[in-house]
């Protein structure tokens, strides 16, 4: 049963305030976007579980692999039988794409599904929640404030459709934990539902992610992208997550950018 993960952008980031837990509460829009893996999953015909990728590189200790660990969870928790899943990875790494977190949710939802499990909405959120702060996300799949450690959801009217974005991550990669300890937080919240609602012209001005000037300044390559998206006409641009891709909204045709060979670049229609 084939399945398309897709990424995510954050339109503004900001850390409020440290957890007892050692996480952060935030508040940031996450917004579904088309750039999408592969995911196949079949029940195991000779009684075993395996787990098979192809495009770009993944580490092989597929163990950590989060499509792994969601089969192991429901596994563990619901007694499910092996499966041979197949994944075609697109969506790259460290990228602030929340890519993984997209698969592991596609990998509840499809088991959930294959094994009739009659998993509610707020089911898969709960196991989601086990996997990653961003997982839940991925089983609502559709533009949302996102606060506490970015797993509770609230809605906000925001439609990018028939808007063109161009996301490009340079070779570089943003370990999260280390942009975390580099931030200081706000100690408020910035109101992001009521800045999103303003036009798009003015979240130049109104709306930021708190990782983009300590990112930036370790990482100038990553600033430089967000620069050129702006000097070609994007209407915004920004950095999701923590880094290391930056996307530019554009209203019409994206135009001609180039940029080094190894950093990836996807253009198309905001869906």
């Amino acid at each position: 049963m084939i399945s398309f993960p897709n990424c995510k952008i954050n339109i503004g980031l900001y850390v409020i305030n440290k957890r007892t837990d050692g996480f952060h509460n935030i508040e940031t829009v996450f917004y579904p976007i088309n750039v999408n893996d592969a995911l196949d999953i079949v029940k195991s015909p000779d009684g075993h579980f395996s787990f098979q990728t192809s495009g770009l590189k993944m580490g092989k200790d597929f163990e950590n692999n989060l499509v792994v660990k969601a089969y192991r969870l429901l596994e563990k928790e619901l007694n499910i039988p092996p499966v041979h899943i197949y994944l075609l990875k697109k969506i790259p790494h460290s990228a602030g794409l929340g890519g993984g977190s997209s698969d592991a949710a596609f990998t509840l939802m499809k088991l959930n599904e294959i094994f009739e499990l009659n998993l509610s909405t707020e089911q898969l959120q709960l196991y989601a929640s086990k996997l990653g702060s961003d997982c839940p996300f991925f089983i609502l799949n559709k533009p949302v404030l996102a606060t506490h450690k970015g797993d509770a959801f609230n809605d906000v009217t925001l439609s990018l459709k028939d808007y063109r974005i161009s996301i490009v991550k340079p070779n570089q990669h943003v370990k999260t934990v280390e942009a975390y300890q580099m931030i200081k937080p706000h100690n408020k919240s910035p109101m992001l539902d009521k800045l999103v609602a303003q036009p798009i012209a003015l979240w130049r001005k109104t709306i930021i992610n708190d990782f983009e000037e300590v990112i930036f300044n370790q990482f100038p390559e990553i600033g430089k992208v967000k620069e050129t998206f702006y000097n070609n006409g994007a209407i915004y641009a920004a950095m999701s997550g923590s880094g290391s891709a930056v996307y530019g909204i554009f209203k019409d045709t994206i135009p001609h950018m180039t940029f080094p060979d190894n950093y990836f670049v996807w253009n198309g229609k905001i869906e």
